[in-house]
């Protein structure tokens, strides 16, 4: 499952995005967006779970934590929308 995480500090790595998903199972592919321009993180990122219960209880686990100094957003990622007009 492709789980969306928002509200990131922008200081955060991909490493420690990951270790907050760690204690909840095996994470996959871990993605901190960053700006192309700056390289800054844009304040949100992608965790890949392969087990759909794990990711389950990642995002009941950490929706609303607070992680760094922010209280996180996590949900299940929505395939990204394709212009059709």
């Amino acid at each position: 499952m492709n789980i969306y995480v928002g509200n990131l500090p922008f200081g955060i790595t991909e490493a420690e995005l990951r270790e907050a998903f760690e204690v909840h199972g095996t994470v996959g592919e871990v993605k901190v967006i960053t700006d192309r321009n700056t390289g800054r993180s844009r304040g949100f990122g992608f965790v890949e779970m392969d087990d759909d219960k794990e990711a389950e209880a990642a995002i009941a686990a950490l929706n609303g934590a607070e992680l760094g100094d922010r209280k996180i957003v996590v949900n299940q990622a929505r395939p990204k929308s394709r212009d059709t007009g």
